[in-house]
């Protein structure tokens, strides 16, 4: 297949993208390279696969309209996934708009070059931040999710109301994936276990949100990147058991269809600070702080559809996924 990845300068869309190259698919990599966090490492991301013969990489903004028109016009992929996204709970307080531009402007951008190019099927990136004020557990995607308590998860549920909008009326097939806290190599400067490392190796206290009570289902990039070629290669499509006078929320009449992308096992965040001392073999300076704005306690996925439609979950333990990470961070910064 021609496949068209958004973010593939990303965590998870570099990645994916090598993946889909080893196995034959021709990719076309979208990344704005903004400085929301080093762009060098973005750069390192994809020197991996930037000169594969089956790769062509765009530097553009999904907010440019006619760069995402021309690149449709031009590449006409089969199928597209759409991982770029303003990312951050806590940088969407202070900067909203910047959430309004890439993650709902820029998504009915591709939502309309999938729509005018006959794309086969569109996957994104949506987030666990969706189930918002919930509290039942595991978060379930049968679940109401409308209430947000950060912007940025405000815009991923806007994706997934965008999304079957254009199920319904073009018949597009559309799968949204709400990711769990991702990590492992390769990963975000801003997500905790990349700034812990960062903090512990250079002597530094790390701050600990919540009083170290958070619980999150941690999730590995391997099993992310695993489930997004699965669904990739199973276009969503229209549920025969939905009713409006029982509206499900995870389903539809509609091709369209999300799921929960975690490794369904949550882990206190104090017992993840511990597994991380024990793979670099240091004793972390604890700063102890209130919940943050935007934040929620917990996070527990329920992926019953994930393993019933796609038969895979996510299984990468925690100390495995957390000594890989330390393996790659200290060959990537030789420290």
């Amino acid at each position: 297949m021609k496949v068209l990845v958004t973010g593939a300068a990303g965590f998870i869309g570099s990645a994916l993208t090598l993946r889909l190259l080893e196995r034959g698919d021709d990719v076309i990599g979208i990344d704005n390279h903004n400085d929301y966090y080093d762009p060098s490492l973005k750069e390192a991301r994809l020197a991996r696969h930037v000169d594969h013969s089956g790769y062509v990489h765009l530097r553009v903004d999904l907010a440019d309209k006619k760069a995402i028109e021309d690149c449709f016009s031009q590449h006409q992929p089969d199928r597209v996934v759409n991982l770029a996204a303003q990312a951050g709970v806590r940088y969407s307080i202070e900067n909203p708009l910047a959430y309004i531009n890439s993650n709902i402007v820029g998504f009915a951008h591709i939502l309309e070059g999938c729509r005018h190019h006959n794309v086969e099927h569109l996957v994104y990136a949506s987030s666990s931040s969706v189930y918002g004020a919930n509290t039942k557990m595991p978060f379930s995607v049968h679940d109401n999710v409308d209430h947000p308590l950060s912007l940025y998860a405000a815009s991923k549920k806007s994706n997934e109301l965008m999304a079957h909008t254009y199920s319904h009326l073009y018949g597009l097939p559309t799968t949204g994936l709400r990711f769990f806290t991702v990590y492992g190599p390769w990963g975000r400067p801003d997500m905790a276990l990349f700034k812990f490392t960062r903090a512990m190796l250079a002597g530094e206290a790390i701050p600990v949100f919540n009083y170290g009570k958070h619980r999150r289902d941690f999730t590995y990039i391997d099993d992310v990147v695993e489930v997004v070629v699965r669904v990739l290669d199973a276009p969503a499509s229209s549920s025969s058991k939905w009713t409006g006078d029982q509206p499900d929320p995870g389903t539809s009449k509609a091709p369209w269809r999300v799921y929960n992308i975690g490794n369904n096992q949550p882990v206190e965040l104090m017992d993840y600070i511990v597994t991380l001392e024990r793979a670099l073999g240091k004793t972390a300076e604890k700063e102890m702080l209130p919940l943050q704005a935007g934040d929620v306690p917990d996070t527990y996925a329920n992926v019953d559809d994930l393993v019933t439609d796609m038969g895979y979950k996510p299984a990468m333990d925690v100390e495995t996924g957390v000594a890989n990470f330390v393996a790659w961070y200290k060959d990537y910064c030789k420290c």
